[in-house]
């Protein structure tokens, strides 16, 4: 996770801590980045962020420099970034999309859009972030993009598969679906569970994933958005091998 160790965001899933204005993003992360990449010998890489609303762009400068960082030193190694939403900021996206050397895009839309107010921060929302993510794929169709949602927050199966098509529709063709589960105790700064969802309801979203499109797709109670990556971009390109882009 780069760009600080709080986010000035308070989800109410999340267990980072929220600050209106973190310290500035320190100028030495990208290159501490590759260092720890090249350390542990990784193939692929997933690069989190936090939000950066304190920012002019969002974050976006940052994020890009730490991609950068990583491909400079290891130019063989695949990279993955789980963005922000940029606060909505078109210009500062097509900046960080603007010739970066990725292999996926991911931005998360963490729930479905009727509990956007009760999960996410008020400046998140499901049409923002499936903005993001058309954005995206118009600019870089080259990029993979992937999303991912909780399930057990108050969500009915109809609507999980309702945002599914809402992802489809966007572009998106990596999935993943896993279990909420809460940081903490049950409180104003986090929701409890409402239900714990079986796993053979998580294989058929998956099913039903794939008939609508997703080329890549990780669904169980322990999936989270970077859930073997490494092997989902494997699974989408060997689609791609089979059904060029």
């Amino acid at each position: 996770m780069v760009a600080g160790k709080e986010c000035t965001r308070g989800c109410r899933f999340c267990s980072v801590e929220t600050l209106r204005a973190p310290e500035p993003p320190d100028v030495n992360e990208p290159e501490q980045l590759a260092n720890a990449v090249e350390r542990m010998g990784l193939a692929h890489v997933v690069i989190t962020v936090v939000n950066r609303d304190d920012l002019s762009d969002g974050g976006a400068g940052h994020y890009r420099l730490c991609v950068e960082a990583v491909h400079a030193r290891l130019p063989a190694v695949t990279i993955e970034l789980l963005s922000s939403d940029l606060g909505g900021d078109k210009d500062a996206l097509h900046e960080l999309l603007d010739g970066i050397p990725l292999a996926v895009f991911a931005h998360n839309v963490e729930c479905v859009p009727r509990l956007d107010l009760v999960v996410r921060d008020p400046r998140a929302s499901f049409v923002q972030s499936l903005d993001v993510l058309c954005r995206t794929k118009a600019q870089r169709r080259d990029l993979w993009t992937k999303s991912s949602i909780m399930v057990g927050l108050g969500e009915t199966d109809e609507e999980i598969t309702d945002a599914m098509r809402k992802l489809r529709d966007a572009g998106v063709q990596i999935l993943t679906l896993g279990q909420y589960l809460s940081p903490g105790r049950p409180s104003d700064r986090y929701l409890a569970v409402d239900r714990f969802v079986a796993p053979e309801q998580f294989a058929t979203w998956a099913e039903e994933a794939r008939s609508l499109g997703f080329v890549a797709v990780a669904a169980g109670p322990l999936v989270r958005s970077s859930y073997r990556a490494g092997l989902l971009l494997d699974e989408a390109n060997r689609y791609f091998q089979r059904h060029p882009k």
